[in-house]
C-alpha cells in the first residue's frame, strides 16, 4: 500500500477532495490531508459533493500539518501554492509534487465541481506517475 499526504493550507476544500478522490479511485494507495494553517473544518461545499459523489467519509476532516509529520508517506502533494512555497521538511526522505488548483472556498457550488473534476483528470495521473 503506497501512502499519499495531500497538503494544502487550510485543509478544507481542495485537499479533502483529493484525499477522498485518491482514496476511491487509486486502488493501492492511501490518502491523507492536511494543511499547513488549517481551516479547523471542512467547507460544507465541499462536503456536500464529496456526500453527492458517494465518497465522503466521516474521519475527513480539516488537521494541522503537525498530525502527519510523522507519518511515512511515499508522495506529498502540494494543491495550492502557497503550501508548496512553505511545505515543511519530513522526517523520512519523500518525494514532493506540486499540482496547483483554484480555491473554490468563497465561490458557488459549480466551482466546487469544476475543482473536482480538475483534481479528478489532473492530480490522479500525475499522483500515479509519481508513484512508479
Amino acid at each position: 500500500m503506497k501512502k499519499v499526504l495531500v497538503l494544502c493550507t487550510g485543509n478544507s476544500c481542495r485537499s479533502i477532495i483529493a484525499e477522498a478522490l485518491i482514496n476511491a479511485q487509486l486502488e493501492g494507495v492511501q490518502a491523507d490531508s492536511s494543511g499547513v494553517r488549517a481551516s479547523g473544518h471542512v467547507n460544507s461545499n465541499a462536503q456536500k459533493l464529496l456526500e453527492q459523489k458517494g465518497i465522503w467519509k466521516e474521519e475527513y476532516h480539516s488537521k494541522t500539518i503537525d498530525t502527519v509529520l510523522d507519518n511515512a508517506y511515499d508522495l506529498v502533494v502540494t494543491v495550492c501554492d502557497h503550501a508548496n512555497e512553505t511545505c515543511p521538511m519530513f522526517p523520512k526522505a519523500v518525494k514532493v509534487i506540486h499540482v496547483g488548483f483554484e480555491d473554490p472556498d468563497g465561490k458557488g457550488f459549480d466551482a466546487f465541481e469544476q475543482t473536482y473534476k480538475e483534481i479528478e483528470e489532473v492530480l490522479l495521473p500525475a499522483v500515479v506517475e509519481a508513484l512508479k
